[in-house]
This record gives C-alpha cells, structure tokens and sequence, in this order.
C-alpha cells in the first residue's frame, strides 16, 4: 500500500477501536544513543521515567523496561530454546560481530517460542525497578547462558549485545514534544 493510503488505513483502524501497530522499520526521529555501560542505560532509563518523554513505537515506557530485564534475567537463566541450526550459523556469521558493534535494526518481530520476551504493562515505576533490579542482577552473575541465535557469548559479548539491545529499544523514547 502506498504511504498516504497505508496512514489513512490506520488512522480509520484506530478510529474504530482496532489495536494499531506502527512498522518500527520506518520510525522516523528516534533517539540516537551509544551505551558504554548499563549505568548508562538506568541513569537513561530514570531520566525517561520522570515524565515529559514519550515513545513512538508499539510499546510504552514501561514496556521497553520490562523487556529490556527480562531480557537481562534472560542472559543469565537462559531462554529456554534455541534457533535451528541454519540460522545460528548464518546469524555467526554475517551478523554477530555487527549487532555487537554496530547494533541491531529495528523491526524485528519476537518469535513465539520467545513470547516471554513479550512486554507488560504496567506502572513505570515498577517497570523501572524491574529493570534496576535485572541490571544490579546480570552484574553481580558472571554466569551467561547461550544465546538463543548466538550461542554462547564472552562475557564482553554479552554486555555488549546488551547494550546495543538496550539501545535498539530506549531510542524509541523521545521528549513528548518531539512526537
């Protein structure tokens, strides 16, 4: 479908109550951000929580910050399944190092077999204690569980998907009036 008409067939959706989805692929003014440490993240993440910010994706505040620690839990705990051969090792190979150091695109959709990935809503300070929490967590475990896509990460590795990760999803946090 065209632009226009694509922007009209959501506007008439959401005017009769269906739940609309933006594509995150053509989010335009995203937050442009580089985490050198998961302070970095929180103190971002506190500063997002005191109000005047907003997102312009599919998900809230609070949703990016549950994601982001279940995410964390995740690293540590494990995922509970992982991709099928084929994928591991092309994701190795063509994408790995440029995730890690460049970050990740946005757009991805979340596989049902990692549905608990899947954000809740709640309040955005319990998101954001959440979040604290998942961090001071993943910090003080060196334990790190394969990556589903990846395998098995270096400690550095790890941090660092969890940063790009961390950024992929808090750059859809803009000030209210940039919306």
């Amino acid at each position: 479908m065209e632009d226009g008409k694509e922007e009209l067939a959501r506007t008439a959706v959401s005017f009769i109550g269906a739940e609309v989805t933006v594509n995150t692929k053509k989010v335009e003014g995203r937050r442009v951000i580089r985490y050198e440490s998961l302070e970095d993240v929180i103190a971002d993440a506190r500063r997002c929580a005191e109000g005047g910010w907003t997102t312009n994706g599919n998900w809230s505040i609070n949703q990016i910050y549950h994601h982001l620690s279940v995410a964390l839990h995740a690293a540590i705990d494990g995922f509970g399944f992982r991709m099928i051969w084929p994928k591991r090792l092309l994701a190795r190979i063509f994408f790995k190092n440029k995730y890690l150091t460049e970050g990740f695109p946005p757009g991805f959709k979340i596989p049902a077999k990692m549905e608990r990935l899947e954000p809740m809503e709640m309040p955005v300070e319990d998101a954001l204690a959440q979040l604290a929490m998942a961090i001071e967590r993943y910090q003080g475990n060196p334990k790190r569980a394969p990556h589903p896509l990846f395998g098995q990460l270096t400690s550095e590795e790890s941090d660092q998907f969890q940063l790009r990760h961390a950024e992929l999803h808090m750059s859809f946090i803009v000030p209210a009036e940039d919306k």
